[in-house]
């Protein structure tokens, strides 16, 4: 029996998703991610997602190949794989409710750069570079990558890094306000780990509201996004966290949130 596409483990609070084709690089057939969709689908209560690659990359792409056999295109993705397989993982995570963290290590490329960026934090390690070569064999990139590169490092950049089709390094990611952080190799499990941890135990109601915002927030103007701001503080006031988090102002202790 081969092993499934993507590992789901509980770490606590937090879900882990590891990409399970390290032979690959984690190169991603149409399956891998309609098996993220299904985990992203049923949290089971986890109060916080980290999204990871088994072995030396995070996602090296779409598998050309699998696409190729399962979809009769030799395109890197079809419409088809890209509608029905690939498009509703990254709504998924957009659609949760809870904070996403992607733990990047070698190469996030196509498909996987776009995965990798849908996350609410990047934590990468220095050997982790971002990637859209689609110019190279004459395709643009997916997965979102041009409503997601301009918002998160500007037109100019984006433009660089879909035209030009030139790997961006960690280092570079981060000065440009792509990523959350970079950290040594052997540190980037357990750093990414604590982030979603201490995700996990904040306020979800309001985190969950939080990353609705600020991806709505894209496509609003500044009036309406008060407007939603307002009515999002009235759902966050009504949560039991927000009457915690209050009494421990009060009583000048640390909050016990419990995600409700």
């Amino acid at each position: 029996m081969s092993a499934p596409m993507v590992l789901s483990e509980r770490r606590g609070d937090v879900l882990v998703l590891t990409l399970n084709r390290p032979d690959r690089l984690n190169a991603a057939p149409p399956e891998m991610f309609e098996a993220l969709t299904g985990a992203l689908r049923d949290l089971a209560g986890a109060r916080a997602v980290l999204l990871a690659g088994a072995g030396r990359g995070f996602c090296s792409g779409a598998d050309v190949a699998a696409v190729a056999l399962r979809e009769g295109d030799p395109g890197e993705a079809t419409e088809a794989a890209l509608t029905r397989s690939y498009n509703p993982a990254l709504l998924a995570i957009a659609d949760l409710g809870v904070p996403v963290v992607s733990a990047v290590r070698g190469p996030a490329a196509g498909i996987g750069c776009s995965l990798a960026l849908a996350a609410d934090f990047c934590v990468a390690s220095d050997s982790a570079y971002f990637l859209h070569a689609f110019v190279n064999i004459g395709l643009v990139p997916d997965g979102g990558a041009s409503w997601m590169l301009p918002r998160l490092i500007g037109r100019a950049r984006a433009a660089e890094m879909m035209m030009l089709g030139e790997r961006v390094p960690a280092a570079r990611a981060l000065e440009w306000g792509m990523i959350h952080r970079v950290v040594a190799d052997d540190a980037l499990d357990a750093e990414a780990l604590a982030l979603a941890g201490r995700l996990a135990a904040g306020p979800t109601v309001a985190l969950g509201l939080m990353r609705r915002a600020l991806h709505d927030g894209f496509s609003s103007d500044y009036a309406a996004a008060m407007i939603r701001e307002a009515a999002d503080q009235r759902l966050a006031r009504g949560s039991a966290d927000a009457t915690e988090g209050g009494m421990a102002f009060l009583n000048k202790r640390a909050p016990a949130f419990r995600g409700a």
